[in-house]
């Protein structure tokens, strides 16, 4: 058995579990996955993934505390977009290996 050169800290460990908790839950992998088509304020992504405004709210000030969204003003909306570059190729990463796998389900 090899052995793992990178141990995390418990602190880097719970980060990294908390990450995945946020990300894993399908109301947010949602809206996350029509972020990653560009910038969006609330009333588009909740047209987007069929859930009022506020249901959508609430889910981006969850993803905004995991640092997986970011928010911008544009006049007087609220723009939402994927935080960083890391978030869009897990994301990217996640979809392709589903999709290499429908079959297997």
């Amino acid at each position: 058995m090899k052995n793992n050169l990178f141990a995390p800290s418990q602190e880097q460990t719970e980060r990294i579990g908390n990450f995945f908790r946020v990300m894993g839950d399908p109301t947010r992998l949602k809206i996350l996955t029509v972020l990653l088509n560009g910038k969006m304020c609330v009333m588009h992504i909740s047209q987007a993934v069929g859930m009022s405004q506020s249901a959508v709210s609430h889910q981006l000030a969850i993803l905004r505390r995991a640092n997986l969204v970011c928010v911008s003003r544009s006049g007087k909306s609220q723009v939402y977009a994927i935080a960083d570059e890391h978030v869009r190729l897990i994301l990217d990463m996640a979809l392709l290996h589903s999709a290499e796998h429908e079959e297997e389900l």
